[in-house]
């Protein structure tokens, strides 16, 4: 997927113009401390969002006009934006995270590399760190994608080796459409 070319042609529809509505309550507050990752931020808007709540945030994506867009936006805390690959990028990372923040990354990778996604989350985790994640279900969706679903019995599968399920919630707050589409997990690196 070429998806810089996508934020040229602004054919970007996971992006809507704000922040994950979960991370505007109250319960999600207070779970990420310290340097947390944001993987496949795209135009930063809940890198944003989580540097609001005084945490140091990097925003990690593949598209330079992404992260364009997302630097083009005033300073709101200690966020910064990186231009990488999750699978290629431990290096430049630096020190092991404290949390990071998944909302479209995971659904955006093809079935088959979900592991090397999990193996590349744990590795930017310190033991401990937790991980707060959107994961999209698209309940009755095929093959094809991006996005491509999960169901949770795929999604405990692949985690649980590496984390711990701490929460689950199956009713969040969410963009219109995406109603009951989504799985709210915070894990925790083992």
């Amino acid at each position: 997927m070429d998806w810089n070319r996508r934020y040229a042609e602004k054919d970007t529809p996971w992006d809507k113009g704000l922040a994950h509505p979960v991370l505007g309550q109250p319960s999600s507050q207070g779970i990420l401390k310290g340097r947390v990752l944001v993987p496949g931020c795209g135009t930063g808007h809940d890198v944003r969002a989580l540097a609001r709540w005084g945490l140091e945030v990097v925003g990690l994506d593949l598209a330079p006009l992404a992260l364009r867009q997302a630097r083009a936006h005033p300073p709101v805390g200690h966020e910064s934006y990186l231009e990488g690959d999750l699978f290629s990028c431990s290096n430049v990372l630096g020190a092991p995270f404290d949390g990071v923040f998944e909302h479209t990354c995971f659904c955006a990778i093809e079935r088959q590399r979900r592991v090397d996604y999990v193996a590349a989350v744990a590795a930017a985790l310190r033991p401990g760190g937790y991980l707060l994640a959107v994961f999209f279900l698209t309940p009755g969706q095929g093959d094809e994608g991006p996005p491509y679903g999960c169901t949770p019995k795929e999604l405990d599968e692949l985690f649980l080796s590496s984390f711990r399920l701490l929460q689950e919630e199956e009713h969040i707050p969410t963009f219109p459409g995406r109603e009951g589409r989504e799985l709210l997990r915070l894990l925790e690196r083992v």
